[in-house]
């Protein structure tokens, strides 16, 4: 008996450099929208996904979320830089070359917008959130604008990284409102901030270790609205299939009543690309004279 090894037993393989990569998202009218207004992408060879959630007359907001997905992938796919190059520090402002990258990509994507929207009258105001997740050198780099967001989930822990730009939260960090009030406030959807709406884009930057088998999950305000934070994290830990769970939590904000477009990206992070970190490669040389 003690000398038979099950399957279950046996030790997990360490990761091949680039395994264990996991992506899936979805896109959903809802129940009541006439069309969808979101847009996302999904890059894995950039290692990079986005989400917007676009505003405005008839049309004019799923133009506007197209055009900060599509210009955002464009400037970053079109940088040429290495793995090495992004994860070095610019003296100049004291962040990375990648979350340098990823805020002069959303400020294109803003100032594209604009012009689009002053080109076109029927146009003419729409905008549109986004947040974007880029993954590089052991890192992930973060970008939002508006109350599209960012969440974590590691450990059993679920954690929102992102903080929403809308009247609501500012009530709520000033004490004005409780979370319950929060939650059922009819303002809960007027952002502060979004693309294509003033000249200037405000773009909240973050940075984080990753580690192998966090997951990451962006969503817009149809998910987050409609599914209690506590909900989502059991599905993800209900199924190991990303595109299982992208699906069930679509359905879910669906049967919750679908009041907006919803849509979801997930990504898994697995064994870094390369075998070691430039800087750990680096490190263990042999000291040269």
């Amino acid at each position: 008996m003690g000398l038979l090894k099950t399957k279950a037993a046996e030790k997990a393989k360490p990761l091949k450099p680039g395994e264990g990569w996991a992506y899936a998202g979805k896109t959903d009218v809802g129940r009541t929208r006439a069309h969808n207004e979101d847009s996302i992408a999904i890059n894995e060879p950039l290692q990079l996904v986005a989400l917007a959630d676009g505003m405005g007359g008839y049309q004019a907001g799923e133009v506007a979320s197209k055009i900060a997905i599509d210009v955002l992938t464009e400037e970053i796919s079109v940088s040429k830089l290495t793995e090495r190059d992004i994860a070095k520090i610019d003296p100049e402002t004291g962040t990375s070359v990648a979350m340098r990258r990823l805020r002069s990509a959303i400020e294109k994507a803003n100032n594209r917008i604009c012009s689009v929207s002053r080109e076109k009258e029927e146009l003419d105001g729409m905008g549109t959130t986004i947040v974007a997740a880029c993954f590089y050198d052991g890192r992930v780099g973060i970008a939002h604008v508006g109350d599209s967001r960012c969440y974590r989930f590691r450990d059993g822990s679920f954690e929102q990284l992102t903080r929403d730009h809308s009247l609501v939260q500012e009530q709520l960090e000033k004490g004005l409102i409780t979370e319950n009030e929060a939650h059922a406030s009819p303002q809960k959807n007027l952002i502060t901030r979004a693309l294509g709406i003033d000249a200037l884009a405000q773009a909240d930057t973050q940075e984080f270790r990753t580690r192998t088998g966090d997951i990451y999950l962006l969503c817009s305000d149809g998910l987050s609205d409609m599914v209690e934070n506590n909900d989502i994290k059991r599905e993800l830990e209900r199924s190991a299939d990303l595109a299982l769970v992208v699906k069930r939590l679509v359905d879910r904000a669906n049967d919750a009543g679908g009041r907006d477009n919803i849509s979801v990206i997930v990504v898994r992070v697995g064994a870094p690309l390369e075998d070691g970190q430039w800087w750990q490669k680096f490190l263990a040389k042999p000291a040269t004279k």
